[in-house]
């Protein structure tokens, strides 16, 4: 089948684009291509690596990209004649030198890749929530929330899950999954399993399915560089009922009524998705750090781009939101697509200066990366019942497969937000008519040793004594949260059981949540 075919079996049936039969493009020898995927598909060890390398390199350009727009565009998109800058030659070097933070996406990945260096393709989730909760880097949201549950022993899955993680949809995962799809090429079920593992240290239902839908569409580009395909294929990966896919899939959609406007499709988005049910900084504001939506960007940068490399990031970059890892994730997995002797010398030439700069916290750099994620590519290859015979390389490929359906915060919904904006003295009690609640605070002492407890009670009953960390880096996000709370009036006190002269505990504001209706 031709891709017009392809593109006219599209347009007969936008609506139901999750279900349409493509046959994948390649140009690596494939048997049995009469048939929509391939049996197997093989490559030399210069053509896999170009893939996996066009991968990591689309990615650390994405994110250099929309670096100075990140959550500067919140609910709204950049205008066209908004500049965003690529520099010289240089520009990837000082900035990667300059702006350590910036590659949280990359060094995160590396968390990952490095422990399976250290340990095998195998290595536990042990070792992996250890050492992304035991690293050097600060953490935000999910993670941040997932590091914190781990030092208190709140031990993967549980520390991802909603009713321990109130950011559980969060991003988090969706822009650290890419090293998945990488080492599972042509493997998307292998990407979900290796997901499956890694995902629920910090994420549960629509955050964990961010980063299960990134890694199948890393892993679908070693089989075509159709990005239809890529986007479409890929979303069968995930629950046809979740929230998640019902966004995607109305972005393609939209794509397909309207091919030429991207801003078309970010506004149906924007009309049916841009809200966030618990995050505690997201839920009744035009922050919007959800996986769902900021994956709908990725995807309106990857199908608008159509396959132009400076395009596609540049579109998720203006869709605004998270605006460095959207493009990001859009140029990784159409770098891995095209493979890295495709992307344009204009964006490529200032990434080979930067090569050889380990990432922040890290030990690995590009260089280095590359050649791990081939290495593990070959080991998940090997033990998916492929073959590595001298220089060539063959792959069982892999139709994606749903994985199990999951949903964080059911039935619930954001129904008001109370500012309280003082230090806890001694005690602090209010009501509210909830069905959860989050109380978002922090702890501060000149003792970066200090933790801080504070006793809080529903109802006159002691629920939780929270132990709130003075240390930033170890930080509890709320001083309390509770989302599966009977729903009516409930009278809500706080009580710090152990002041400490240099130290307080600053009480921001309180997020209440009811049931559906």
């Amino acid at each position: 089948m031709t891709t017009t075919n392809h593109y006219l079996k599209f347009l007969i049936a936008a609506i139901l684009v999750s279900a349409i039969a493509i046959i994948p493009t390649t140009s690596n020898a494939a048997e049995g291509s009469n048939e929509k995927y391939p049996k197997t598909i093989s490559f030399t060890h210069e053509g896999l690596m170009n893939k996996i390398k066009g991968g990591w390199a689309g990615q650390t350009i994405g994110v250099t990209y929309g670096g100075p727009t990140e959550f500067r565009y919140l609910g709204r998109t950049m205008n066209d004649n908004d500049h965003i800058a690529w520099g010289d030659i240089d520009y990837v070097r000082n900035t990667m030198t300059n702006s350590i933070g910036l590659y949280d996406d990359i060094y995160m990945d590396l968390t990952f890749v490095e422990v399976f260096e250290r340990e095998g393709i195998d290595a536990p989730v042990e070792s992996l929530a250890n050492a992304f909760a035991h690293a050097g880097y600060p953490l935000w949201h999910a993670n941040q929330a997932a590091r914190y549950n781990i030092l208190q022993g709140i031990k993967p899955p549980k520390s991802g899950h909603w009713l321990n993680n109130p950011h559980a949809d969060d991003i988090d995962y969706q822009i650290e999954a890419d090293y998945a799809g990488l080492m599972a090429p042509a493997m998307p079920n292998a990407a979900s399993k290796i997901s499956d593992k890694v995902g629920h240290i910090m994420n549960y239902g629509d955050g964990w399915y961010g980063g299960v839908y990134m890694g199948a569409m890393y892993s679908l580009a070693f089989i075509s560089d159709d990005i239809e395909f890529i986007v479409t294929e890929a979303l069968k990966t995930i629950p046809a009922k979740s929230k998640f896919h019902r966004c995607i899939s109305d972005v393609i959609a939209a794509y397909k009524a309207n091919p030429n406007d991207w801003r078309k499709a970010w506004l149906v988005c924007h009309e049916r998705w841009d809200s966030d049910i618990a995050c505690s900084d997201g839920a009744l504001s035009s922050f919007n750090i959800d996986a769902s939506i900021n994956s709908a960007y990725v995807v309106i940068g990857l199908l608008y781009g159509k396959g132009d490399f400076g395009r596609t990031i540049d579109i998720a970059t203006r869709c605004g939101q998270d605006s460095d890892c959207n493009p990001a994730s859009a140029g990784g997995i159409l770098g891995t697509a095209i493979g890295y002797d495709r992307i344009p010398a204009y964006w490529l030439d200032p990434l080979k200066r930067a090569e050889d700069i380990k990432f922040g916290y890290t030990s690995s750099s590009l260089n280095d990366t590359y050649k791990m994620s081939f290495s593990h590519a070959l080991q998940v290859i090997e033990k998916n019942g492929g073959k590595v015979e001298g220089d060539k390389i063959t792959i069982k490929c892999q139709q994606p497969k749903p994985v199990r359906y999951e949903q964080s915060f059911p039935n619930l919904e954001p129904k008001e937000r109370i500012g309280i904006g003082k230090n806890l003295a001694n005690e602090y009690t209010f009501t509210a008519d909830c069905a959860g609640i989050e109380i978002r605070g922090e702890a501060k002492s000149n003792n970066s040793d200090y933790v801080a407890l504070v006793e809080v009670s529903i109802d006159g009953k002691v629920a939780q004594i929270s132990k709130m960390p003075a240390n930033w880096q170890v930080r509890k996000l709320e001083i309390f949260w509770d989302l599966a709370l009977k729903e009516g009036t409930h009278e809500i006190s706080l009580r710090w059981l152990n002041p400490q002269e240099g130290a307080s505990v600053w009480m921001n504001d309180v997020l209440l949540l009811r049931k559906t209706r």
